[in-house]
């Protein structure tokens, strides 16, 4: 670099969030005066200060210094002066790149004062020393962030609410852990979200609906609470996925579930969600906005296959998205008939709602049939079929309670012969490999098998026998969880009891009861095969896109 008798400097100052305090900070104050007056003594002209108060030296993507570096670049300074390495940043590649590459390229002289780093003097014993600097400035950001991560968790665990606001419907008390408080009015539209939810409408439905009524958003209600305008760049409006994460947040149950999310590194601030192990959860810390039942049956809505298809009246039909092809395994598609009745002179025109089998309706003959079906016809079947089990019920609860048990030990029967058998097979063969690595290292001692062929056969049944180990875990815990059929037998009856008196079937009543519903090819010649399969009695469909007909089985006669 050749010396220049003129330098106009620009001035850089920085300190972390961590040691800031209301406005631009004593250090940062601090900082500018020294540098200020070493630039006033050197006789050079002070062109501009950049200030990065409450930004991390470990990451570039800071205001300040991109101004810095793009002012440098275009030539309006020549000269860049800082406190010392760390204040420039904590990220030794980037500050060395910095340093030896990019600004010789653009002719700029940088000092760190305190740190006698200057790069006029490029082969001063302090150049020499500097890449052992900055690795040290990092090494001193890396633990910084272990330890603030150490509080952090500690607080957490100690009960302590960290959020800078609370959610939607609470506001953060006045106690000593600050713990959310319900906040009416948002408190009792939260309720109702769930209670929606609980009926089987969809996110987006509640989105729509919260529109519809003009209800502030959580930024906007936030922000009116203040008397301030939303200073966000946003829409006002309420949308599924904003519907759908207020939906799964435990804090409306009354736990406090923290440390959700955390950063790839502490150079690399891009957030990540944590595993729920590692997440600190602690649990009726609060006033719940919402009960446990009521969570229970939003999740259950949301594992269901259906999620409901609005009509062009803006309705939800009972059975909508819960009907499948029996033969392509293609959900049925809800439509309608524009149908005259009445004579001649008066007609009468109404709309005819019906379904049909999806593939027929996107691709035609080529695929499928149609399956079709009136609405009001596979409604007639699935009411008349709830009504006679809940009747079952009323009169002889033990009889239908003995059914109930005999239908899902028939379903879960195979599964759990096949499982007790891997889990047999699997125990037999974790015992002969408890045998046979003893086996192997006496071999080796009496000079049977080489060391290679020793250590070769030693990494293959130590593989094997870790995943057979996790295997035989796994299905000791699903074999166990199996016995829990009385429980949803239970659960099954407590919900008959509900529709004891139905005369007509209801959105919610068909999420609460019906897993899926199967309709077979209309046939004139012969009668027609529809299978109905319940909620914690039947399979499960697992596959919620597409219906595996290999895998129906039919329920008891």
């Amino acid at each position: 670099m050749s010396k220049q008798t003129t330098y106009n400097a620009g001035i850089y100052v920085r300190l972390s969030q961590e040691d800031m305090r209301a406005g631009e900070s004593l250090s940062i104050e601090n900082q500018k005066l020294i540098l200020t007056k070493y630039v006033a003594e050197q006789g050079w002209n002070l062109i501009d200060t950049y200030v990065d108060d409450g930004y991390s030296g470990t990451d570039f993507n800071r205001p300040a210094v991109i101004r810095l570096l793009d002012d440098a670049k275009m030539g309006k300074i020549n000269l860049i002066i800082v406190k010392d390495l760390s204040r420039f940043g904590r990220n030794y590649i980037q500050v060395g790149q910095y340093i030896d590459y990019i600004f010789p390229t653009y002719n700029i002289r940088f000092i760190a004062l305190n740190d006698n780093v200057d790069t006029l003097n490029a082969n001063s014993t302090t150049m020499d020393m500097m890449p052992i600097m900055n690795v040290f400035n990092e090494w001193h950001a890396a633990n910084t962030s272990k330890k603030i991560k150490a509080v952090i968790e500690a607080n957490c665990k100690a009960g302590k609410y960290r959020a800078t606001n609370a959610p939607y419907g609470y506001v953060k008390g006045n106690d000593e852990n600050r713990l959310p408080v319900p906040d009416e009015p948002a408190a009792s539209v939260v309720r109702r979200m769930f209670e929606m939810r609980s009926q089987g409408i969809s996110p987006r439905h509640i989105a729509d609906m919260l529109n519809e009524e003009k209800i502030l958003t959580p930024s906007d209600y936030l922000y009116a609470k203040q008397g301030k305008p939303n200073p966000r760049k946003t829409t006002h409006l309420w949308c599924t996925e904003r519907v759908r994460k207020m939906l799964q947040n435990p804090t409306y149950l009354g736990h406090l579930v923290q440390m959700r999310t955390t950063t790839v590194s502490h150079k690399n601030h891009k957030l990540i969600k944590r595993n729920e192990e590692d997440m600190v959860v602690i649990k009726n810390t609060h006033e719940p906005l919402v009960s446990q039942e009521m969570w229970d049956k939003c999740r259950e809505m949301d594992n269901s296959v259906s999620q409901g298809k609005r009509d062009k009246h803006g309705e939800i039909m009972p059975l909508s998205g819960l009907m499948y092809c029996a033969d392509c395994g293609e959900k049925m598609r809800l439509g309608w008939n524009n149908t005259t009745t009445g004579s001649k002179k008066k007609p009468r025109k109404y709309l005819r709602h019906n379904y049909q089998c999806g593939a027929y309706s996107r691709y035609g003959k080529f695929y499928c049939t149609s399956h079709h079906i009136k609405m009001k016809d596979i409604n007639a079947i699935v009411l008349a079929d709830i009504r006679m089990m809940s009747t079952l019920v009323v009169e002889d609860e033990e009889k239908a309670r003995q059914q109930f048990l005999a239908q899902k030990e028939q379903i879960n029967s195979h599964q759990i012969e096949m499982e007790q058998k891997r889990l047999r097979d699997g125990k037999y063969r974790l015992e002969e490999l408890r045998k046979l690595i003893p086996s192997i290292y006496e071999d080796k001692v009496l000079g049977k098998i080489p060391e290679d062929v020793c250590v070769n056969l030693l990494e293959k049944y130590q593989a094997e026998q870790k995943e057979l180990s996790e295997d035989v875990s796994k299905l000791e815990a699903k074999l166990s969880a199996v016995k829990q059929d009385k429980d949803d037998v239970e659960e099954f009856i407590r919900r008959l009891k509900k529709y004891t008196d139905v005369q007509e079937l209801t959105r919610e009543m068909a999420l609460e009861l019906i897993e899926y519903v199967t309709i077979d090819e209309y046939s004139a010649d012969r009668p027609r095969d529809i299978h109905i399969y319940y909620k914690l009695l039947d399979k499960p469909l697992l596959n919620k896109l597409r219906l595996d007909t290999a895998k129906i089985e039919k329920p008891l006669d």
